[in-house]
């Protein structure tokens, strides 16, 4: 593959794979260098690309593949003890209010199966639209559609307990 391929292959997916890993980090600066990375790492791996799949597919599979080893690796940090000497500048209690709608909402999204959960998670902090959605799930934008919808619905029945 020549470089001129690598740099329209670039074009046409940085954006949708940047707002596939920011939908799953929700952190800007991690979802900028994991895109870097993916974009690396395809590179490097082109040629086990067997084109069953569109291209995007493939590379949101390796962003979620790189962002699923920075989790592992941040998980090997949290065991450690932590400095009770750190002074907060953030307003914890407001942050807390603000945020508490987000917080019992990503917490009833746990209980969805992946599929719906992942769904919901990209359209509602990715603000992907369904045919993007439908792009990096491997289906259609109709099943996208449905399933956030079917999502929708079980977290309303659920809040209605």
């Amino acid at each position: 593959m020549n470089k001129k391929d690598i740099n329209q292959i670039y074009k046409e997916n940085v954006t949708i794979v940047y707002k596939f890993i920011y939908c799953l980090t929700h952190d800007a600066d991690i979802a900028e260098e994991l895109t870097q990375e993916t974009f690396f790492q395809a590179i490097k791996g082109i040629d086990r690309f067997e084109g069953r799949c569109k291209i995007s597919v493939w590379l949101c599979e390796i962003a979620k593949k790189l962002w699923y080893k920075e989790l592992a690796k941040k998980n090997k940090h949290t065991n450690e003890e932590l400095n009770e000497n750190i002074v907060s500048n953030e307003d914890v209690e407001g942050n807390y209010f603000q945020n508490l709608n987000k917080v019992e909402i990503f917490k009833a999204l746990h209980n969805l199966d992946e599929d719906t959960r992942e769904v919901m998670y990209l359209r509602l902090s990715g603000e992907l639209k369904f045919s993007e959605i439908a792009e990096i799930m491997g289906r259609n934008e109709n099943w996208a559609r449905v399933t956030f919808y079917r999502g929708k619905q079980k977290l309303i029945k659920e809040r209605n307990k």
